[in-house]
């Protein structure tokens, strides 16, 4: 009940100063009591305070009953009887005033804390939906898809303005390769004509080595007619300069005969002769003439000769019993006979092939040596073939073997060299010779 009084007190105070001022009297009240009352018979239409509007109601409500009654009861006091059913009324209704008065102030700060989330979600609900029309333009109304298409239409278009800023960056390289073109045509008018001349120029190029030239100098029909006898040797050579890629070659034929002492058992059993005529042969697959210059050396040059197609039978017999006495063996003599025959028949740069036959290393090596060394040196297209006759494991071949000129080549014949195949002497005397 001590609260009770207390709020008595309090409240029964504010209401009889609230009875005073609806009379006129002015009396001194609290700052909150009186500030509310002037304003309430001014203002009473202030909607935008929601604290007020409590108060307002509960003005009228208390002056509605007491206002025309209690003011001259107030002076009699006769509404103290009154108040004492009223007070408990009244407790209560202060009672309700102080938690109300309390409950205003949080419903205060609620709307303040409420709009401000209010217009967040608004202002998020507002992007929202302009994020909805763009997320599905296409299911939505085509006009909210249209308002949004054209910017994005513009977005896309400076896209392909950069693709024709592309184009006259080719076209600047067209322009450049323009003035390409004219050289270009320039260049394919010299490829086309080389294209064109290709062929010519591979006629040309198939020209020397052709038909005319890939066939042999002398035709075996014509052979056939003139030296029957070297049918066999001719068929041979030409197998094997076909084997080599040597169809069609044009070259002087040499050959040089050994007629040292040592030599006697190979003429008298036809291996020189044998020799002859196998060059002979091949003589007549590379040079027009069909002609093979002899040449015989001993100490000295002994003597020359010629074979042909019509005078090759029994011909080296006949130049060596002509001949006289047999001596050393000097190739340097040989070498150098050769080399000035070569070069008062064939025009310079005539190749020659030179089948040089001996049967022992030369008694001067160091003048050999020297020889074919200026030969190689004055005379690069003239090859000498070596043709040894004897043992090939005789000593007196090494200096064949360990020969290293550049323009000589060595065939170990054996012993009995006549016995050899065509094939077999041609294999040994071409193996090498690439003129």
């Amino acid at each position: 009940m001590g609260i009770l009084t207390s709020l008595r007190n309090v409240f029964g105070r504010s209401r009889k100063e609230r009875a005073a001022q609806a009379e006129g009297v002015t009396q001194e009240t609290a700052p909150p009591a009186t500030a509310p009352e002037p304003k309430l018979p001014s203002q009473p239409t202030a909607p935008p305070e929601p604290a007020k509007a409590p108060e307002q109601t509960e003005a009228p409500e208390q002056t509605e009953a007491p206002a025309p009654t209690p003011a001259p009861k107030a002076t009699a006091q006769v509404p103290e009887p009154r108040t004492a059913p009223s007070t408990t009324s009244d407790e209560h209704e202060l009672v309700k005033a102080a938690f109300t008065n309390i409950t205003v102030p949080k419903p205060t700060e609620a709307p303040d804390t409420e709009p401000a989330p209010a217009p967040e979600a608004k202002a998020k609900a507002k992007p929202e939906p302009e994020a909805e029309p763009e997320a599905a333009p296409t299911p939505q109304a085509k006009p909210e898809a249209a308002a949004p298409e054209p910017t994005p239409e513009p977005e896309a278009e400076p896209e392909p303005t950069p693709e024709p800023e592309t184009d006259p960056e080719p076209a600047a390289a067209d322009v450049a390769e323009a003035p390409q073109g004219p050289p270009a045509p320039d260049d394919e008018s010299s490829t086309g004509g080389a294209g064109g001349n290709t062929g010519a120029e591979g006629e040309a190029e198939a020209d020397p080595t052709p038909q005319p030239e890939a066939k042999p100098a002398t035709p075996a029909t014509r052979l056939r007619t003139r030296a029957p006898g070297l049918a066999t040797a001719y068929k041979a050579a030409g197998t094997t300069l076909k084997k080599h890629d040597l169809t069609g070659t044009r070259a002087k034929v040499h050959l040089v005969l050994d007629r040292s002492a040592s030599m006697r058992p190979y003429y008298k059993d036809g291996s020189a002769q044998a020799l002859a005529e196998q060059t002979l042969a091949l003589a007549a697959h590379l040079d027009p003439e069909a002609t093979v210059h002899v040449t015989f050396f001993s100490t000295e040059v002994d003597g020359t000769g010629d074979l042909t197609l019509t005078d090759h039978e029994n011909k080296i017999d006949e130049l060596h019993g002509a001949l006289g006495r047999m001596g050393r063996t000097s190739y340097h003599a040989a070498v150098e006979a050769v080399l000035a025959h070569h070069a008062e028949e064939a025009a310079p740069g005539t190749p020659a092939l030179v089948v040089f036959q001996t049967d022992g290393a030369p008694d001067a090596k160091t003048p050999a040596t020297q020889s074919l060394t200026k030969a190689a040196a004055d005379h690069p297209n003239v090859h000498f073939s070596f043709v040894a006759f004897g043992d090939p494991e005789n000593k007196a071949f090494d200096y064949l073997r360990k020969l290293k000129t550049g323009n000589a080549s060595h065939f170990l014949a054996g012993e009995t060299p006549k016995e050899l195949t065509d094939k077999e002497l041609y294999e040994g005397v071409l193996a090498t010779w690439r003129p």
